[in-house]
């Protein structure tokens, strides 16, 4: 009888969160924990982590670059350091994460990087200011980056089948790749047509377990970012590669702690996220070199789709969940775009007589 593991994928992945956590608020200064902890209730493990992650190289810059700051230990700021810092002190250190090095590293921050980390300074920020526990807050007064919008890269129908082909046949994979296709090519298939066939993200896709799979009405239960449930439908086409591989996941003794897990390693454990994005990455770039394809770009390819099969923008906000359907509209303006040029052809004000 195989030993069940108490936490599935995503409580294993908090855990760790957690304990990541710990270990960097032991290098903040001790006010941040108030601040952790009163986000608590309302973010992710791994929002905080990521915030933990950007607070330290903030006050790591405060350190190495004010003389006022540089005599002190980070973990023995005073919360009057919020205060003290000004505005200008904010934008160069945004200027700072254009290029800066760390552990013989050159690291780079395009906007949205700033964004992202001027996002965790103004949360700290804000927390305190509304607390009452500081009197300024100077990070509200800098202006988030300007962001320079991205093309949606995605596959075209013709490359999805193509890159599904890919995946079936191996073929313009090396001598090494198809010694490994040959053990994994069903699983590969399933996992490919499930990222396509459904839109769900990668970190959903590695979480799912064995009794996450419902074939009696074709959906499958998965965690959401937010931490909230969620059942997903998929059609012919996902029904029939999910089965071929659950056939063959049945003769196959997972190791331990990961009986559970649906898609897995050739070492018989839950598949990674990187080991799902090396896998994408090597199928997708023999069926084009001029796109950078991810699990994300599947996501976006299937989102396409859908789109254009039912016009709906909030079934497909909702089948993707998004929270906010203005999230959806960005990223598929174009569509809404060559719809509503659609449009203007679609009404005839007066009868076409053909010329006699």
């Amino acid at each position: 009888m195989a030993v069940m593991n108490p936490n599935n994928y995503h409580d294993e992945q908090n855990k760790q969160n957690i304990l990541k956590m710990r270990a960097v608020l032991e290098t903040l200064p001790s006010f941040c924990k108030n601040f952790f902890r009163g986000i608590e209730e309302y973010t992710s493990s791994r929002t905080r982590l990521a915030y933990a992650y950007d607070l330290r190289l903030f006050f790591e810059y405060i350190h190495e670059n004010n003389p006022i700051y540089a005599k002190q230990e980070i973990k023995d700021f005073s919360i009057d350091i919020l205060e003290n810092l000004t505005r200008g002190d904010i934008e160069e250190y945004l200027e700072y994460l254009s290029l800066y090095e760390k552990d013989g590293k050159e690291i780079t921050n395009d906007e949205r990087g700033k964004e992202r980390k001027l996002a965790a300074l103004r949360s700290m920020y804000n927390y305190f200011f509304q607390g009452e526990m500081i009197k300024n807050n100077p990070a509200s007064l800098v202006p988030m980056p300007k962001k320079h919008e991205k093309e949606i890269i995605r596959l075209e129908p013709n490359e999805v089948a193509i890159l599904l082909d890919q995946v079936e046949d191996g073929t313009k994979l090396t001598k090494k790749e198809l010694e490994y296709h040959k053990k994994t090519k069903i699983r590969d298939v399933a996992l490919l047509t499930l990222l396509l066939g459904t839109g769900i993200r990668v970190s959903e896709c590695v979480g799912l377990d064995i009794q996450d799979i419902n074939f009696d009405v074709n959906g499958i239960k998965i965690r959401r970012k937010g931490g909230y449930e969620a059942v997903i439908y998929f059609g012919d086409e996902v029904e029939m590669a999910l089965l071929d591989y659950l056939d063959e996941r049945k003769h196959i003794i997972a190791a331990e702690g990961h009986e559970n897990a649906f898609f897995l390693s050739l070492q018989n454990r839950r598949l990674s996220v990187r080991s799902v994005e090396n896998l994408v990455k090597k199928y997708a770039s023999r069926v084009t070199t001029l796109k950078k394809i991810t699990p994300h770009k599947l996501r976006s390819t299937y989102g396409t789709s859908l789109y254009r099969e039912t016009g709906d923008i909030y079934l497909v906000a909702d089948v993707l969940g998004h929270k906010d359907v203005n999230t959806t509209r960005k990223h598929y303006a174009a569509q809404e775009d060559e719809r509503r040029r659609r449009a203007a052809n679609a009404v005839h004000l007066r009868e076409k007589y053909d010329d006699k």
